[in-house]
C-alpha cells in the first residue's frame, strides 16, 4: 500500500468510535434497523395479543389451555414473547450503552440485561408450550 499514511493497518472503525473503543459504525446502525423491524413486528403481534385478551377475559384455566392448544395461538404467542423480549432488550442495551458512563459498568448492565431478557423470554415461551401440550 504505497502512499497509504496509516502504515498498512487500517480500521473499519468510524472516528468516534475509534476515539471512544466503540467498534465500526455498522454495529450502531444494526441496533438501529434491529429496533425498528421488531417495533413494526410488534405492531400486529401486540394487537392480537390485545385482542385475545379481551375475549378471554371472562376464561378460567381451561378455555386459555383449549385456545393455546391451537397451534396458531401457541406459534403467535411465542413469537410476540420473543419479539417482546428481544425488542426491550435491545432498548435497553442502547439506553445503557448511552448513558452509563462507566466502561465497566455499562458492559456489566448491558450483559445483567441479556441474561435476565433471555431468560424471562425462555420461561415465557416454555411455559406457552407445556399449556399448549399440558406436559
Amino acid at each position: 500500500m504505497s502512499g497509504s499514511s496509516n502504515s498498512g493497518s487500517r480500521s473499519l472503525r468510524s472516528p468516534l468510535g475509534h476515539a471512544r473503543g466503540l467498534g465500526s459504525a455498522k454495529e450502531g446502525l444494526h441496533h438501529w434497523w434491529m429496533q425498528r423491524l421488531t417495533s413494526i413486528a410488534l405492531i400486529p403481534l401486540t394487537v392480537w395479543f390485545v385482542v385475545s385478551l379481551i375475549q378471554l377475559r371472562q376464561s378460567g384455566f381451561e378455555e386459555y389451555a383449549h385456545w393455546i392448544e391451537s397451534p396458531l395461538n401457541a406459534t403467535t404467542m411465542v413469537l410476540f414473547l420473543g419479539v417482546t423480549f428481544h425488542h426491550a432488550q435491545s432498548g435497553m442495551q442502547v439506553v445503557l450503552e448511552d448513558y452509563v458512563a462507566s466502561h465497566g459498568l455499562r458492559v456489566a448492565s448491558v450483559i445483567a440485561v441479556k441474561l435476565i431478557c433471555t431468560a424471562l423470554a425462555a420461561l415465557s415461551i416454555v411455559s406457552v408450550l407445556i399449556v399448549a401440550f399440558r406436559v
